[in-house]
């Protein structure tokens, strides 16, 4: 008996909807020897047993039927995604090609014409049960590929951030400076886009979360050109000389420059599908390294045009580079160094308000103005020292 009932269990089910009973005893006994066979005898009520367990996986479905017909029911469950998947076979006394016609641009698999004859009908079943379970396991494996694909490039992305931030951090250190300057300046960057992201001028950039996100990630690479200044200069506690601070100036062309190599290399090895075109990953990783180039290279330029490596002004300085010039002079005013005291919280922003138009974007300006209790707050969040805030000693 156990044998029995998991045998039977096993078996495929087969929906017989006919409004003729001796229609459905005639089937249900061909098919009994084979399959599960579940019946209904009006379309209304074959929609109810279809969503039962268990859930058909093929219906034989009659077209004349009063009050709902074959074509409706089969509307019916194409538009329903619980069903639309089972395949639908008509049987019917309709034997005309045009009658066949319609039913197969319907949806149905196919057609079978009254009487039946039940080698045919067993033969039409059996394949397109077949025909499902290929389907069924092509989707499963596609599903699977999809999850697995998504578990990947979650991987590569963890591994990404986890380089880069140990790269940027590299090049801090070798300035005497903390990992928190990092922390910092990228939560400045956040917090103005946040800020930023539903006005205007700026929708179009920041109006995605992705858009702010890779942004925000960029941003940590802002002075990894650091790693190419000699150390005389890098680490010197006193004031630099004109010459000197040439030199320091190149940290910027140096880091666009290193990121720049770092692009063709996706382009030469990483980044295509196999068929020499960029692949979708490799699409995104360009953006982010043009994005993280446009900041090293652009974050000292200044709004009116005297700043470097480019003097450009204005909007010719890409938006990136102008939320990190905001954040990286805050943070420079507030933030101890060798050769120099921090300054006090309203000190800063009164630096920054003075730059407005000059030295920084108007419009960031305006939103670094308004959210100074939050770039304190962060500051604080992440101080150098935690005896001893930012901006107070």
């Amino acid at each position: 008996m156990l044998l029995l009932h998991a045998d039977k269990a096993s078996l495929k089910t087969v929906l017989v909807v006919d409004d003729t009973r001796e229609n459905l005893t005639v089937i249900g006994q061909l098919l009994r020897a084979h399959y599960n066979v579940r019946v209904a005898n009006s379309g209304p009520r074959a929609l109810e047993v279809v969503l039962t367990h268990p859930v058909p996986d093929i219906i034989l479905l009659d077209v004349m039927m009063p009050e709902m017909d074959g074509y409706a029911v089969l509307d019916a469950l194409k538009k329903s995604p619980q069903t639309r998947a089972i395949p639908v076979i008509f049987v019917t006394a309709l034997d005309a090609v045009a009658d066949e016609e319609r039913g197969l641009m319907a949806g149905a698999v196919d057609y079978v014409a009254k009487p039946i004859k039940p080698a045919v009908l067993l033969a039409r079943v059996r394949t397109h049960l077949e025909l499902k379970a290929a389907r069924d396991w092509l989707a499963d494996q596609n599903a699977y590929l999809d999850a697995e694909v998504q578990r990947r490039m979650a991987e590569n992305e963890l591994i990404k951030d986890f380089s880069l931030h140990a790269l940027a951090t590299l090049a801090e250190k070798r300035d005497n400076e903390t990992g928190n300057h990092l922390h910092r300046t990228q939560a400045y960057i956040e917090a103005l886009m946040d800020y930023l992201k539903g006005q205007p001028r700026f929708a179009a950039a920041l109006g995605q979360p992705h858009q702010r996100q890779q942004i925000a990630k960029a941003a940590p690479l802002h002075d990894i050109g650091k790693v190419g200044i000699p150390d005389a200069i890098l680490l010197k506690p006193g004031k630099l000389t004109p010459e000197e601070f040439e030199v320091m100036k190149t940290h910027a062309r140096i880091g666009a420059e290193a990121i720049e190599e770092a692009m063709q290399s996706v382009l030469q090895i990483g980044g295509t599908d196999g068929r020499g075109a960029l692949s979708a990953h490799g699409e995104l990783t360009l953006h982010f390294l043009e994005t993280a180039r446009q900041i090293a290279s652009g974050h000292h330029e200044k709004w009116d045009g005297s700043g470097y490596p480019a003097g450009l002004a204005g909007d010719a300085i890409p938006l990136p580079a102008r939320l990190m010039a905001i954040a990286d002079v805050f943070d420079a005013l507030i933030s101890r160094r060798h050769y120099k005291r921090a300054f006090q919280i309203e000190d800063a922003v009164s630096i920054i308000r003075e730059g407005r138009g000059r030295h920084f974007d108007p419009d960031i300006t305006d939103a670094f103005l308004a959210l100074v209790p939050e770039f304190t707050a962060i500051a604080d969040r992440f101080s150098d020292h935690a005896d001893t805030a930012p901006g107070q000693g």
